[in-house]
């Protein structure tokens, strides 16, 4: 939360629930206007698809046919409200009919069927047919927050979730095609694990901010 890196296109995580899907739609009307290839993707959840922002956005993106992709990352759970509970449709991908433009509903345990599906509404983006709303459905793994003691859902959910972690899931297939083999995942993951520990080590050696900079990079110089 409260990540940006311009440099790599990244323009923002937000706090407000839906706040940064029009922050896409401006990434994507600045890339029309400079006529690149670029394309806009928005993430968020479930709990996001009923904010008036998103269906404000997705008309306008519709109606610039704006190089935008809509990606809903449902989980079932808008923190401990369900989504069956809060929301008017089974698939939210099917409010995408109501603004011009297709929608998808893809297993996100699936890696390939994302693949696959990205690639198609990159290219529709890239070609001037507009935006793409993608909902990719997977159970919650792990609760709302650290701690979360989920006193809102039946346990067996959350095991039969972990069951379809993507992770394993991906890392079968490469192995059973042949694209990696057991010990580059391994030696992979070791790389990883080493990565995160030095990552942890500096943030708690590091020192505290000093105050007086409490205000830094927040307004232009």
């Amino acid at each position: 939360m409260h990540i940006a890196d311009f440099d790599r296109g990244m323009l923002g995580a937000n706090a407000i629930v839906g706040g940064g899907i029009a922050l896409a739609a401006g990434g994507a009307l600045a890339g029309q206007t400079r006529e690149s290839d670029t394309v806009s993707v928005s993430f968020f959840g479930d709990g996001a698809c009923n904010q008036g922002i998103l269906h404000e956005t997705m008309n306008l993106a519709s109606i610039w046919k704006l190089p935008l992709i809509f990606v809903c990352e449902n989980n079932g759970w808008a923190e401990s409200t369900p989504t069956e509970y809060s929301t008017s449709v089974s698939d939210i991908a099917e409010r995408a009919k109501g603004y011009g433009f297709p929608g998808y509903v893809v297993d996100a345990s699936d890696a390939q069927e994302i693949y696959d599906v990205a690639g198609i509404a990159v290219a529709r983006a890239r070609n001037g047919e507009g935006p793409t709303l993608i909902e990719a459905k997977i159970a919650r793994m792990v609760g709302h927050y650290l701690g979360d003691p989920e006193g809102y859902r039946p346990r067996e959910l959350k095991e039969k979730a972990r069951a379809k972690d993507p992770i394993p899931i991906l890392e079968s297939a490469l192995i059973d095609t042949n694209a990696l083999d057991a010990t580059e995942v391994s030696d992979m993951k070791s790389r990883i694990g080493i990565e995160l520990d030095e990552a942890v080590s500096y943030a708690k050696d590091s020192p505290l901010p000093d105050g007086a900079d409490v205000d830094l990079g927040v307004y232009a110089e």
